[in-house]
C-alpha cells in the first residue's frame, strides 16, 4: 500500500514563495514612488482690506415742484422721464389778468423813466427845481417797485427748473386747477448718485473722507461701480452701534436709479503683499502650516512644512505675513496625503485666479 510522505512542517509551497519574493521586492519602489501635486507659486501682489456693507442710492439733488398759487395750468412744457437744463420754464399758470398787470406796469415804469430823465438835466441848469427832481425819481422808483412785484406775482404762476436733471412722472394736466403745495413733479439730478451704507464703529478710526468704494447690484450682473467716501456722520446709531457713511458715485450713463440697494466694499489700507490661495493653508492645532517644496539632495523634489502667520483674506486668497517667501512653491492640492520630507512630484502649476478643479481633472491627480 502506498502511503503520501508526509510534508515537512514550516515548508511553503513554491507558488507562495514565489509570490512573497515578488511582493517583498517591489515594496520599497512602492514606497519611493514619488506623490503627484499641484503647486502655486507665492507671489507679492496688490492686497487691501474690505469691509462690506449693503446701503441705498439717494439723487445727487432732489425737489419736489408745486405751485405757489391756485391757479390753473395754461401749458406744461415737459414730459415724463425728460433730462431739462436749469431755468427752464416745466409748467405755466399765467391768466390774461397778470399778463395785462405786467403791460400796465412795464409801460408805467417806462414812462416814468422818461420823466426822470428829462427833468434830471434840467435841474442841473437850474431851470427846474430840486422839489421837481425828488417828485421824478420818487415816481420812478415806486414804478419800478410795482413792476418788480408784478413780475414776482407773474413768476410765482412759472415753474421752473432749479437745476439740471431728470424730471419724473407729470402729474397734472393742462387745465387742472392746482392749490399752493400741489407737486407738479419732482426733478432729480443723478449725473452722480450718493450712496449711503452703515459700518461698524469698530471701524470708525480707519473710515474716512477719500477712501475708495466698490458697489454693485444684482440688476447690473458682474458690474462693479467704482466711487469714494465723501463724509461721515457726527453720530453712532446707539441700537446696532454703526456709523452711516457716505459715498459718491459717477453715473453719466444714468444707470444706477435712487432708492436701488447695492452691496458695498470699502477698500481700506490697500498695500503690496506676498498673496497664496486658500487652498494652500493646512491648520492644525490651532496653527496655520503650508507644504513648500524643495529640491531634495537627491536631484528631485521634497516637502517642507512651514509655519505661517496669516493676515488678511479675500474671495480665495489670503495673505502671508511670516513664514513664506516670494517665489517658494507651495502645495495646494494633495496636502492630505504628503508627510515633511516624503518625495513629491509636480503635475502642474496653478496660475493666480486658476479654478484648481480643471488641473485636477486634466492631470488625474
Amino acid at each position: 500500500m502506498h502511503m503520501n510522505s508526509p510534508r515537512k512542517k514550516g515548508r511553503l509551497p513554491l507558488a507562495a514563495c514565489l509570490l512573497m519574493v515578488l511582493c517583498l521586492g517591489s515594496a520599497p519602489a512602492l514606497a519611493q514612488q514619488p506623490i503627484q501635486v499641484i503647486v502655486e507659486q507665492a507671489r507679492i501682489d496688490s492686497f487691501e482690506d474690505q469691509v462690506e456693507a449693503l446701503g441705498t442710492l439717494i439723487a445727487n439733488e432732489s425737489v419736489d415742484l408745486t405751485a405757489k398759487v391756485t391757479e390753473r395750468i395754461a401749458a406744461i412744457n415737459f414730459e415724463s422721464g425728460q433730462q431739462v437744463e436749469q431755468g427752464d420754464v416745466l409748467a405755466e399758470m399765467t391768466s390774461d389778468e397778470q399778463s395785462a398787470l405786467l403791460e400796465e406796469a412795464r409801460s408805467t415804469l417806462a414812462e416814468a423813466r422818461d420823466q426822470y430823465e428829462r427833468v434830471r438835466p434840467l435841474a442841473e441848469r437850474g431851470f427846474a427845481t430840486g422839489t421837481q427832481l425828488d417828485e421824478r425819481r420818487r415816481e420812478f422808483e415806486t414804478a419800478q417797485a410795482r413792476y418788480r412785484a408784478v413780475e414776482t406775482r407773474l413768476d410765482d404762476r412759472l415753474v421752473i427748473a432749479p437745476f439740471a436733471g431728470v424730471v419724473g412722472l407729470r402729474n397734472i394736466s393742462v387745465g387742472a386747477l392746482v392749490e399752493p403745495g400741489a407737486v407738479i413733479t419732482t426733478l432729480k439730478d443723478i449725473s452722480q448718485v450718493k450712496l449711503d451704507f452703515a459700518v461698524p464703529a469698530t471701524f470708525l478710526t480707519s473710515v474716512r473722507p477719500g477712501l475708495p468704494i466698490r458697489a454693485s447690484s444684482p440688476a447690473f450682473g458682474d458690474r462693479q461701480f467704482q466711487g469714494q467716501v465723501t463724509s461721515v456722520d457726527n453720530a453712532i446709531d446707539p441700537i446696532t452701534r454703526s456709523i452711516l457713511v457716505r459715498a459718491i458715485i459717477p453715473n453719466e450713463d444714468s444707470l444706477l436709479k435712487p432708492g436701488l440697494l447695492m452691496s458695498v466694499e470699502l477698500i481700506r489700507d490697500p498695500r503690496e503683499a506676498l498673496v497664496i490661495s486658500e487652498e494652500a493653508l493646512v491648520r492644525r492645532a490651532g496653527k496655520s502650516y503650508v507644504f513648500v517644496v524643495a529640491p531634495a539632495e537627491d536631484g528631485g523634489e521634497t516637502v517642507e512644512q512651514r509655519s505661517v502667520v496669516v493676515g488678511s483674506r479675500r474671495a480665495g486668497e489670503l495673505e502671508v505675513l511670516n513664514g513664506l517667501s516670494e517665489g517658494e512653491f507651495v502645495i495646494t492640492h494633495g496636502t492630505n496625503k504628503v508627510r515633511p520630507g516624503q518625495s513629491v512630484s509636480i503635475s502642474a502649476e496653478q496660475q493666480p485666479g486658476q479654478d484648481i478643479s480643471g488641473l485636477i481633472s486634466d492631470k488625474g491627480t
